[in-house]
This record gives C-alpha cells, structure tokens and sequence, in this order.
C-alpha cells in the first residue's frame, strides 16, 4: 500500500512520524509525499495551543478531500478529543498517544511478531517533512504541572526510552546518511530519572558522543531547571552544536509563580550566563506566552524588560491559549484578545531585533552549513538553505544540489529570511 505521513506540531511528532515510516517500509510499503497517492494517510496532531488543534483539524479534512485513503489519527488533539477525531470525514482510526508504539502494527493488522523484522536505515521522508536532521526520540510525557500546558494530560507521565533503544535509532540515522542527530522529547531533560539507579540527560549525551559517531549533535528544548553547570561541559566536544532552546515562558516571577514555572527571572539569567561563558557563540532562542491570565500591564511591560536584557537569538511567541482540563483555563482575570495581540505584537518586535543583532555578529565569519533543502533552479544554480551549528539559517546558490552536504560558506549579509553566504 501507499502510505502518507503528515504532523501538526513539535519535533517529538516529527520524530514519531519517521519511525511510522521505518515500520510502514519494513513490512513492504510505499511512502508517499501527497495525500492524493494514498491508501492510508496518517496525521500525528496537537494540541497546544487552540491553533494547533485547529491546524490539525485541517489537515484531517484536507487529506479526505484530496482522495479516498482510509485516515489514521494520533497525538495529543485526537487523543483528548477522539470522539470529535472520529466525526471527521474519512478517519477509519483513532489512536491514542499510549497505544502509539503498536499503531503500523494495528492499522495493518499484523501480530507483532511480523513487525519484528531486520531494521532498516533512516530514509527522510518524501515531501514536506523531509529532513536532513534526524530527530530522534528519548522519552515522552511529562511530570511537571505548569498551569497553563495540556501536553502532561495528552502525554502523560514521564518515562525514558532505554539507551539501547537511542542508540539503535541513531545508528541506523546515521547509516541512512544523517550528519545531524537531534535529541527530543516532551521534557528531554528528565530522561533517566525514571530509571533505577537514576540517570541523567548528560549521561545518554556521553555515551552517545563515545558509541556512535554524528557530524553534529543538537538538543532540542530543555526546561532551565534540568541544567547544572556541570552540563555544559558537554560542550568540550567539537560535535555539539552551540545552539540551546530554553524556554522562558515569561520574564516576570509573579507571573512565572501563576504557571508553576521552577524558575524565576534571576536564576534563567544565571543560566543564560553561564551557557555564554562556555561558549560566547552559543545560540539561546526561547518560548513566551503573553496574555497569561492576570497579566497586568505592569508584570507584562517586566517580562518585556527581561526578554530585551537577555538578547535572545530568537524565539517564538505565543498568545495565550485557554485549554481545557488545565488550571490556568479556570484562573480568573483572563486577559482580552485585544490585549494579548498587542503585547504579541510588541514582544516580537523585541526578539526580531535582538535575532537580528545576534545574526550580525556573525557576517564576515565563516561557518560550516547543513545543507536542508534546495529551492529552486535558477540562472546562479540551486538556491540552497541551511543551518549552521549555532541554528542561524544561511541561504547560498550552488551549481549542484548540495542536500545533506555540509560546508563551509562565508557569511555575508542578512536577507531577512535568513543570512546569505558564498561557499567556499
């Protein structure tokens, strides 16, 4: 059968999605990049915020309007609104998040036993999730109990992938030609803590670094209380990228107290510091919601300071999002649309200046790129696009398509849409 795979949200999901595809290849299928191919589109959705679910939403509908493929639901929407996934044209399945490790085989029919077949190395898949950058799961769920995240509920408790499971991923990423390895979860910094005698995140990085060998090593996002100075010495390795995604969520502690938040303004800064002290270079782009309910002007215009002080690389911002089932969506005080767009509007604006000044830093320097994608072909070649090590993104034209190459580009002017470079 031809199968397509689609995912709404994080990279966990991305992550998901390209084991769906290992397991839907090992027992003998196709991998299709449009939903119109299809005999089975399978959707990976979310949740967290109320555009999320929208989007999730969109694409069910799309994948039955563009043909007659029987319709896969998983993730965190479906999972807490499966009778609403249900409801939706063509979906035949609805499977929650704690049935996902049996999903290729339930939707195929199969026993397990069949599945138990000979592993195949990583192959990017076809279309718009195609990547270079493998993402490869640790763990899944959570046990903090921030107010306002719904993601704990969909996901449930925390719980590590073993570091034989890790490792196997990775191996067969990097026989499959991945130069880069991403580490992800729902909170990867608690991997281990499950484990009897506990473990640390640090540990899996270790022995990640002395078992395989990745051109490049990424973490995706960590919770700031999970870092202890003794961290960043994982950084005296040539193979860790210089990029950190911390998410601060507000710079005012009254507010981050609302959210149950096990940070405050003082110590992220600490953090921050000391991270730069490693590496000056070091890349820091962060989350923050604006418009959490009893945001006053005053805790807003606190957290707007702080962003501004911590020079942030770049980052994303979200309006508050009212989800049910959590403690914030029943906080009172909850604040206008008409004033979280605006304080939206005005926190972007900070970030989008301090990426631009970060991205200066760099013009003139030489970087080696990841090279993720190719446009199109016009008259200067390829238009390629890419990642350096401290996640600034680089535009350069080639003669030849350069897809999964790395090399080394001078850096020369930023374009607004990334920064533009002449390899070398």
């Amino acid at each position: 059968m031809r199968i397509y795979l689609d995912s709404v949200g994080c990279r966990l999901n991305q992550s998901e999605i390209e084991k769906f595809a290992a397991q839907f290849r090992a027992a003998g299928h196709i991998l299709v990049d449009a939903a119109g191919e299809a005999d089975i589109v399978l959707i990976n959705t979310c949740t967290v915020t109320v555009e999320a679910a929208s989007d999730s939403r969109q694409k069910i509908r799309q994948a039955s309007r563009a043909g007659k493929a029987d319709i896969v639901v998983t993730g965190c929407w479906s999972t807490l609104e499966a009778g609403a996934a249900a409801a939706l044209p063509g979906v035949k399945w609805v499977i929650p998040n704690v049935h996902k490790k049996d999903l290729v085989t339930d939707v195929l029919n199969l026993p397990v036993e069949k599945m138990d077949l000979e592993p195949l190395a990583r192959q990017p898949l076809p279309g718009i999730h195609k990547r270079t950058r493998a993402f490869i799961k640790t763990q899944d769920g959570c046990d903090n109990h921030c107010t306002f995240c719904v993601t704990r509920i969909a996901r449930g408790a925390g719980r590590s992938q073993s570091m034989e499971e890790v490792l196997a991923d990775i191996h067969l990423a990097l026989a499959g030609g991945t130069k880069e390895i991403v580490l992800t979860g729902v909170h990867l910094g608690s991997w281990g803590q499950d484990f009897d005698p506990p473990q640390h995140l640090k540990d899996l990085v270790n022995t990640i670094l002395l078992k395989s060998q990745p051109r490049r090593m990424r973490l995706s996002s960590l919770e700031p209380w999970d870092l202890s100075s003794d961290f960043f010495a994982l950084w005296q390795d040539k193979r860790m990228c210089h990029h950190l995604h911390l998410p601060l969520q507000s710079g005012c502690g009254a507010t981050l107290r609302r959210m149950a938040r096990k940070v405050t303004p003082e110590s992220f800064a600490g953090l921050v510091e000391t991270a730069r002290r490693v590496s000056p270079e070091m890349a820091i782009t962060t989350d923050v919601i604006v418009g959490f309910p009893g945001e006053t002007d005053a805790e807003f215009g606190e957290s707007l300071n702080f962003v501004r002080q911590m020079a942030f690389a770049g980052g994303h911002v979200f309006s508050y999002s009212a989800r049910p089932g959590t403690p914030a969506a029943r906080y009172p005080n909850q604040v206008p649309s008409k004033v979280y767009k605006e304080r939206s509007a005005a926190l972007r604006a900070v970030l989008a200046e301090s990426s631009q000044t970060f991205k200066q830093r760099f013009v003139g320097q030489k970087f080696e790129v990841l090279w993720e994608g190719a446009g199109s072909f016009g008259p200067q070649g390829w238009q390629m696009e890419g990642l350096t090590d401290n996640y600034l993104r680089v535009v350069a034209w080639s003669p030849e398509n350069r897809w999964n190459e790395v090399n080394l580009v001078e850096l020369k002017e930023d374009r607004g849409d990334g920064l533009s470079g002449i390899i070398i």
